[in-house]
């Protein structure tokens, strides 16, 4: 008797109609369109992941070029002191704390212009 394949292909699909959940019209029910669309997707994701990375590095500059100016000093110029003065806090970090905690801040604009 022949061995058929039917269990295991159907688990194969169903994972890949999974992931095509709610696509629009026949992206989500027609085997070919679905493949298709599902590596696009993920494909995006991907990127995405990546971009996001980018996208929030921008953000946290934007931020720190704000709270920067108010205290009369540029952007480059801050980080610039900063590598002088051996303080190594990321940009995240420095974003942070200029919208949390404004003292701090401020005193690291000092270390700045002393060095």
């Amino acid at each position: 008797m022949r061995a058929k394949s039917v269990v295991y292909t159907r688990q194969r699909k169903k994972k890949i109609f999974r992931l095509a959940k709610g696509s629009y019209a026949t992206k989500k029910n027609h085997w070919r369109m679905v493949i298709q669309q599902v590596e696009r997707s993920l494909n995006y994701a991907y990127t995405g992941r990546k971009d996001n990375k980018a996208n929030f590095r921008t953000l946290w500059i934007v931020r720190l070029n704000a709270a920067v100016r108010e205290e009369g000093i540029s952007y480059n110029r801050f980080i610039f002191g900063l590598k002088k003065a051996n303080v190594a806090i990321d940009r995240k970090m420095l974003a942070e704390i200029a919208v949390n905690d404004n003292t701090a801040f401020k005193q690291l604009v000092e270390v700045v212009k002393a060095a």
